[in-house]
């Protein structure tokens, strides 16, 4: 993959899956704005794109405000001249049921994920329209944005509604040539160091032990550096046809989500009352109803 002579921006870069976003696009020759709330970090992350033969440089701040959206355009620009990719990674969790979330705890989470990702992307997009030579935008989702999760209210939520603004961008660019898609990753960070159920898989990459296939196939998990190669392709000239599109990678699995379709349908002359709905309900649609949550596989076998 050749991004030589691309800029790309990629927000909450500084470590985890941002890191491995950034550290990937280097690689592939791009000029990297490194982003993140933490200038050390950010410097860190500079270095180590830098000690790889890379080009980076750093800006600091948290996303959600224009101002910051606009600070990371201008750093882009003023740095290497032009703005070619933009990946909005940057997250941050407040995990509560609703009867426990407050308005800071929702607010918090669907400023920095939604709003970040609506101002990051509608200033990198106009800089890439007054280009005139197109552009990538990647947005990062999350299993919880497709099918839901406990306690994540505020970062389902904004993870689905990042989606759909993918969809409307999508139409909304295409004449400017700029493709708009969302990566949905599954990957040990911060974020899935919690998860009870992860938690043998992430132990052992902490051991340097290597991971089962079970943990790797069937639930698509690894480091955050398995899912970054779909950036820098979705990046690439190869995925000028790609648009709109959900993309789920993690461990060896890359896959395709669909987008939300009809799966029963039923007609009544005159409109639905009640009582025909009821009378419908368990021939057509009773054994249609969508699971919620991560249906995850029981482990069959540790090899």
């Amino acid at each position: 993959m050749d991004l030589s002579n691309s800029v790309a921006i990629v927000t909450g870069s500084g470590q985890g899956l941002g890191l491995a976003y950034a550290r990937e696009l280097a690689r592939c020759g791009a000029s990297v704005v490194v982003n993140d709330v933490d200038e050390q970090t950010a410097d860190s992350a500079v270095a180590s794109i830098t000690a790889e033969g890379g080009k980076a440089c750093a800006v600091v701040g948290a996303v959600g405000s224009t101002e910051t959206a606009q600070r990371l355009v201008d750093g882009a620009v003023d740095a290497f001249g032009r703005l070619d990719i933009l990946v909005t990674n940057a997250g941050i969790l407040r995990d509560k049921v609703v009867w426990k979330m407050t308005d800071e705890d929702f607010d918090q989470v669907l400023d920095v994920h939604m709003r970040g990702t609506f101002t990051c992307v509608r200033a990198a997009a106009t800089r890439m329209r007054e280009q005139g030579e197109g552009g990538r935008i990647i947005c990062v989702g999350s299993p919880a944005g497709q099918r839901g999760n406990f306690g994540q209210t505020n970062y389902s939520g904004a993870k689905a509604g990042i989606v759909g603004m993918v969809r409307t961008w999508a139409m909304e660019l295409a004449r400017a040539s700029i493709t708009v898609n969302a990566v949905v990753p599954v990957a040990a960070t911060a974020m899935t160091e919690t998860v009870p159920f992860l938690k043998p898989y992430v132990d052992a990459m902490h051991n340097d032990e290597p991971l089962p296939g079970f943990a790797r196939r069937e639930l698509g998990f690894g480091p955050p550096e398995d899912a970054a190669g779909i950036v820098a392709f979705l990046a690439g000239e190869e995925a000028s046809g790609v648009t709109g599109q959900a993309v789920g990678v993690g461990g060896d699995r890359l896959a395709l989500w669909s987008h939300p379709e009809m799966t029963a349908t039923a007609y009544h002359d005159g409109g639905w009352s009640p009582d025909a709905i009821a009378t419908e309900w368990p021939h057509t649609f009773a054994e249609r109803l969508e699971l919620v949550g991560e249906q995850l596989p029981e482990e069959a076998s540790t090899s």
